[in-house]
């Protein structure tokens, strides 16, 4: 909200008015409106491991506010990763040029336990692998813009943003007078036109294939069916016939063109993946490989969004675009290299370690902020698994005005937008979502270990 000589920064002028016109007693009433109103739209989140309880995700009602040359900046730098992303998958499932120029290591992908052989020689309908990325991006400067990790499998998050926006415009619809704001609502017309661009039929179908009401993001799926217009179906709600895949209807059997899958790869077909699965639909691979039926995402796409081979994507997008990247990647140490791994074990009080599969914020030592002990424990394990770690330095992310018990305080947020690609284009509704680190401090915004979620506006020129 200020500069670093405590000048306010002139995209906040109306919100710090706001912010010192309006009474303590109004925001803490309209804070307790908004948890009214998320719980009774049942906006929730499972948190695992935790008696897997589930909860409201903290919303914070200052927003996150990114000016127009921002964003623009931003919006070329997703456009280009996309792009990038879709040609390395493309080639790693089929011509292998990347592996062959030894621009990445041949067993770093080939081997990956996100890699899927069962995709090797097939093309997607229409030739696109990530349909819907979902982008993590923070901010260490005034236009210094980091890449933290891409989400090419199943990203979430999606509705918390959408409902962020309807909550604030129904609390504070003066804001919105005062203030160029972006518009978002119109993401679902977007996404469904991006999954309809996926058919390999001219008249598509399209549905919404979710693993059920105990999944997390269970409010998501039903939330995005319902704005697309479109049927959520589980596993069991789809069968193989003739070839193709259909879904069970009180008229009878519907084929299905474009599934816009919310489980992991290793569920989709027990026939072809894991034969437990009860989620998915028996025979889906054999479709999907014949080009009768489109997967967004594809299958295979999360080898692309490995946090080892994370550390190549620079190199990805000169390979393949032949431009420099926009976007910045953090540095990474990859444990699976003898000067990195020692380097890693050296400083581990000063990196933040990661999983190279692991999600949500679990798998991770923060090393500045953990203890002796927890430094010790996690040391033993790079030292039995190195090839299962990467490690980054801690960066300085910026911080927005947050409410706090205490008042208003910094506190860290990062970024994620949503990345919709066609063969044509790609579309990014302005924004995406703003997570919030609610702890003093912290730097870990995930919503399963405590963070919470803000509005984002984008201004507009």
């Amino acid at each position: 909200m200020r500069e670093p000589g405590g000048g306010l920064r002139p995209a906040y002028q109306n919100l710090e008015t706001w912010l010192t016109l309006t009474p303590k007693e109004e925001f803490d009433r309209v804070r307790s409106e908004a948890d009214l109103l998320f719980r009774r739209l049942g906006i929730t989140f499972t948190v695992y491991g935790h008696g897997d309880t589930e909860r409201l995700i903290p919303f914070d009602i200052i927003p996150r506010v990114i000016t127009a040359a921002q964003w623009a900046h931003v919006r070329k730098g997703l456009e280009q990763r996309v792009r990038a992303m879709n040609a390395f998958l493309t080639d790693i499932y089929g011509n292998r040029d990347i592996l062959r120029a030894g621009i990445i290591p041949e067993d770093l992908v080939l081997t990956n336990k996100q890699f899927r052989p069962e995709a090797a020689g097939v093309t997607p309908p229409r030739g696109v692998y990530v349909h819907v990325a979902g982008i993590d991006i923070v901010r260490t400067g005034e236009n210094d813009f980091y890449v933290l990790e891409d989400n090419l499998r199943t990203p979430s998050g999606v509705s918390y943003m959408l409902e962020n926006r309807v909550i604030m415009m129904r609390l504070f619809p003066e804001l919105f007078a005062q203030n160029r704001i972006a518009p978002v609502d119109h993401y679902p017309e977007e996404l469904l036109n991006t999954l309809r661009a996926a058919s390999p039929s001219a008249d598509p179908t399209v549905v919404v294939l979710t693993p059920g009401p105990e999944n997390s993001a269970y409010f998501e799926h039903a939330f995005l069916a319902e704005q697309m217009g479109v049927e959520l179906v589980e596993g069991q709600d789809l069968f193989v016939a003739n070839g193709f895949v259909y879904m069970r209807t009180p008229a009878g059997p519907a084929r299905v063109d474009v599934v816009y899958r919310r489980i992991d790869d290793d569920f989709l077909d027990p026939l072809a993946l894991r034969q437990d699965s009860l989620l998915g639909v028996p025979g889906l691979l054999s479709v999907y490989r014949s080009g009768r039926v489109a997967l967004a995402n594809a299958l295979g796409t999360g080898v692309a969004d490995d946090k080892a081979v994370y550390a190549f994507a620079p190199d990805i997008v000169r390979f393949y675009l032949n431009e420099e990247p926009i976007l910045k990647n953090v540095p990474t140490y990859l444990c699976r290299r003898p000067d990195d791994f020692k380097y890693v074990l050296d400083h581990l009080g000063e990196l933040v370690v990661k999983e190279v599969h692991g999600s949500g914020g679990y798998g991770m030592l923060i090393g500045p902020a953990s203890t002796k002990a927890q430094i010790t424990d996690f040391k033993k394990r790079i030292q039995a698994n190195p090839g299962n770690y990467i490690a980054q330095p801690t960066l300085a992310l910026s911080t927005c005005p947050t409410f706090v018990k205490r008042g208003i305080a910094p506190r860290h947020v990062d970024l994620r937008p949503y990345v919709l690609s066609t063969p044509e284009q790609v579309r990014i509704v302005p924004g995406g979502l703003t997570r919030v680190a609610l702890e003093k401090g912290s730097l870990v915004v995930n919503s399963s270990q405590g963070g919470g979620t803000k509005d984002t506006w984008v201004l507009d020129a």
